[in-house]
Formats: C-alpha cells, structure tokens, sequence
C-alpha cells in the first residue's frame, strides 16, 4: 500500500467522521465535473441520485449541526452511518482489485472514523453546556471547513496529510479520555436532575 492510497482511505475514513455527506456530495461533484477522477468503486458518487441525495443530507446536516442539542442528537444517531460510511468509502476506494486489500482498507478508513467521530461528538457535547450559541457555531463552521480542506489535502499532498493524521491521533489518544470524563460528568448531572424532580 503505497502512500497516495493510505492517505486517501484514511482520509475518506476521517472526513467521514466529520461530514460524512459533505464529503460524499463534493467527491461525486468534483468526479462529475472532471476536477478529480474517483478511484475504485466510488465514481459512483457522481451518479444524478446520489449527488441529489447526498447533496440534500448535506444541506440537512449543515444547518442541523448549527443548533445547540440538535448536532448531539444528530451526532448519537450518526455514530451508526458516519462510521460505516467511511469504512464502505475506504475499502471502495482500492475495491476491484485484491479483496484483502478491500477489507484492510475498510477496517483503517472505519476505525479513523470512529476516532474523528467520537472526538467530534465528545467535544460538541461539552461545548453544548455554555449557554451561548456562538461557541457552538465557530465549532460547526471549523469542522464544515477542516473536513473539507483535510480531503483536498489527502487528494493533493497526501505525505502531508498522514502527517496532519499523526498529530491528530497523537491529540485524539490525549482527549479522548478528558472528553470522555467531562460526558460521564454531563449525564451524571442530568441523571441527579432527573431523580430530584
């Protein structure tokens, strides 16, 4: 597995994570366009009905992950299609060739999506403790924004990418338990409010 490749299944497996029909939406846009041309199974991305669809779900997320307690329930139920969708992305991008390689690519771009998946969700439902929306918002718009430009760097400069997914892993392995205590504190809370009233 050559380095261009690793980039690209760990980069479709961590921007799906994030924006998982956003992601969808502009692959199958720019294989459509003729800006870049999808390996593997994914050219159907470009197909008329999955780009309406995608680009519907697309709108629909972006503006849902905007409202404070909307973008955690929209991210509970999205922990069972973000995941998945990066792995079937990961092992489309190398499938049609050598089935092992199909499934190897399929377990890293799923597992790389968990990890950006679940820091994502911890992180958003600890900022949506503070009363306040804005905080919630500039995450929104970041994540709307470095998701995308995570996926033109892992198509454009993918050493530099696998570098940028180093140091986030790195990040990830030192927040994931921080974010984790602060969400077992949150419905710890909500659990004692529960039982007060």
């Amino acid at each position: 597995m050559d380095a261009l490749t690793l980039a690209l299944i760990t980069g479709l497996g961590w921007t799906s994570g994030l924006r998982l029909y956003a992601v969808l939406f502009f692959l199958g846009l720019m294989h459509r366009t003729g800006v870049y041309t999808l390996p593997g199974q994914l050219d159907m991305l470009a197909h008329p009905w999955v780009l309406a669809i995608s680009g519907l779900l697309f709108l629909t997320e972006f503006f849902a992950d905007k409202i404070p307690g909307v973008d955690t329930l929209w991210d509970v139920v999205h922990t069972f299609i973000r995941i998945p969708g990066g792995a079937l992305l990961a092992a489309g991008a190398v499938a049609g060739g050598d089935p092992g390689l199909a499934l190897a690519a399929g377990l890293l771009g799923g597992t790389v999506a968990a990890g950006a998946h679940f820091t994502k969700a911890g992180s958003r439902a600890l900022i949506n403790t503070s009363p306040e929306p804005f905080s919630n918002w500039t995450a929104s718009f970041t994540e709307d924004a470095v998701s995308m430009g995570a996926l033109w760097v892992a198509l454009q400069y993918p050493l530099l990418f696998l570098g940028m997914l180093a140091l986030f892993v790195l990040m990830m392995l030192w927040l994931l338990p921080i974010l984790w205590r602060g969400v077992r504190r949150i419905a710890s809370k909500i659990g004692q409010t529960a039982n007060g009233a």
